[in-house]
């Protein structure tokens, strides 16, 4: 069995905002990536995403200015484009029936040897993998948006997945500067996608309500626990919040109120009052700046926050 070290030849599956930043990724880390994408426009498309991502690499050092066009390829034949991969990265439309077709095609395909991962934000490898004959190679490999800055991956196998394909698939992502973290049961959604969705949940039911503006309570979030939380996650930070006595004073505190807190949340419903309420309250946010600049303004403050955070000799 080969090792995480092995690993020099990268497939990329679908070359959409996620799968055209896995790629930039991956070459800025000197593997060879052979992208594939039906669309007419995917190889212009994906050109041009790498090399306006490439800068920001570049700034945190990972990569020299230099771009290595010639270790990227594309393939408009999906047999063609695995056949020589030691890591695929799908990146496929989020429908459950089209990727457990699409798994069946790369499984037939690939290498023995080749771990299958998905980008999926949601779905279950169980069911992606129910149609492979090598299903044990077949894992989930979910990372956040944008995934050539976001170090998060979401590593979950199947009911049929191997151990040591998680193990593999764990190494490499660490191998490239990710930080994954191994998933033990499969929820739909995943870990991350279900703490912001609660979140957002709540924000959605504090603006329906009137409890403050669209930009107020996200403002509340960025100005608050979000600045707290990029350095520690929820159990740690109420952990510090305890003092001396650490989580156990915390709970001693906070149980009572925390309790009311939980029992006060809202439920909502996105139906057209509060979409518009939405729109309406993103467009007073946006102070007129377009989706292209707001995106710029996150990547370039991601950059910041990531050089912050980066740890000596990492």
């Amino acid at each position: 069995m080969q090792s995480s070290q092995d690993i020099r030849q990268i497939s990329v599956i679908g070359a959409g905002t996620i799968g055209a930043g896995w790629t930039t990724l991956f070459l800025a880390h000197g593997l060879s990536v052979t992208l594939h994408d039906p669309g007419p426009d995917a190889e212009a498309l994906a050109r041009k995403f790498v090399e306006q991502a490439w800068p920001a690499l570049v700034s945190l050092g990972v990569t020299g200015p230099a771009i290595p066009w010639s270790a990227l390829h594309f393939e408009p034949d999906l047999e063609k484009s695995v056949a020589n991969a030691d890591f695929v990265q799908e990146n496929a439309p989020e429908r459950e029936a089209f990727k457990i077709d699409l798994y069946a095609r790369i499984d037939a395909a690939a290498p023995a040897h080749a771990i299958l991962a998905s980008s999926t934000s949601g779905l279950h490898m169980s069911r992606l993998q129910s149609r492979c004959a090598h299903p044990e190679r077949c894992v989930v490999g979910h990372p956040f948006n944008p995934p050539h800055l976001i170090p998060l991956v979401e590593v979950v196998g199947g009911d049929q997945t191997s151990s040591d394909t998680i193990d593999r698939a764990m190494a490499f992502y660490r191998r490239i500067g990710k930080r994954p973290i191994r998933v033990n049961k499969e929820v739909t959604g995943h870990v991350a996608n279900r703490l912001q969705a609660a979140v957002w949940r709540e924000a959605i039911y504090m603006a329906a309500q009137g409890v403050a503006s669209v930009e107020d309570i996200d403002t509340a979030m960025t100005e608050g626990p979000g600045l707290r939380w990029s350095i520690f996650g929820p159990h740690m930070t109420f952990n510090l919040g305890g003092g001396q006595g650490g989580m156990g004073h915390f709970l001693d505190q906070f149980t009572g109120p925390m309790k009311t807190w939980w029992d006060d949340l809202g439920e909502v419903t996105l139906d057209d009052a509060t979409r518009t309420l939405l729109l309406e309250g993103l467009a007073q946010a946006s102070h007129e700046r377009s989706i292209s600049e707001l995106a710029r303004e996150r990547d370039e403050t991601l950059l910041r926050v990531l050089k912050a955070k980066k740890r000596p000799n990492s």
